[in-house]
């Protein structure tokens, strides 16, 4: 059944970088769907004016560009995952108006890093503190806050479906059982951008199932 969602965010725009797929995507289709006017980009491929229409469903298409990050240097997760974030957040900063809101995407790795994932889990780690330095530099006009997704089952992390043992055994170590979905994560990030956290800033989000997330 299809839901119906609210209109948290017309008039304003949502700029979202790797929103192609997966998470990125489930997210700038869920604040299309509140009404915003979402630019989405990709450091690889060049989309048209037409998807920027087709994510903002009934919006008015206010935003006709889509930023493009291309491919160096930027191949190394350090600079893919922090570097990216803060060039596109200071392409976007003299844009921002008074009561923005900034989201980074960190994981749950950014907590524990799992074997095979420890560079990848420092990268996001990073993000954690970087929400925090710069939500005490960009207030109180722009609120900093980010997301620490669980597993899910995207592109990036296909092995979580394709392996059914190793699905398994991600699954019991949260304590809903089960795989987060990117849905989960585009409502928390609707959550936090809204006004409805209009008092909430610096602060991580985990969304996990329940998985520990201590440093």
């Amino acid at each position: 059944m299809e839901k119906n969602f609210g209109r948290r965010f017309e008039g304003k725009v949502a700029i979202i970088s790797a929103s192609t797929q997966g998470i990125g995507f489930g997210i700038a289709e869920r604040l299309g769907l509140e009404g915003a006017a979402v630019v989405i980009s990709s450091r690889r491929q060049k989309y048209g004016k037409i998807d920027v229409v087709v994510l903002n469903a009934a919006a008015n298409p206010s935003v006709e560009g889509i930023l493009e990050t291309k491919e160096s240097i930027l191949d190394k997760l350090w600079e893919i995952n922090v570097k990216t974030s803060i060039l596109l957040l200071q392409e976007a900063a003299p844009h921002l108006t008074k009561n923005s809101s900034v989201i980074f995407v960190s994981s749950i790795t950014g907590y524990h890093p799992g074997r095979g994932l420890a560079m990848y889990g420092v990268t996001k780690t990073a993000l954690l503190g970087l929400t925090k330095a710069l939500a005490d530099e960009m207030a109180p006009d722009t609120r900093v806050n980010c997301i620490a997704p669980g597993f899910v089952p995207t592109h990036f992390a296909s092995y979580l479906i394709n392996d059914d043992e190793q699905k398994r055994a991600i699954e019991e170590k949260t304590l809903l059982n089960r795989l987060g979905t990117t849905q989960d994560m585009a409502a928390a990030v609707a959550y936090l951008a809204s006004d409805d956290a209009s008092y909430v800033t610096g602060e991580t989000l985990v969304i996990a199932g329940g998985m520990p997330s201590k440093l």
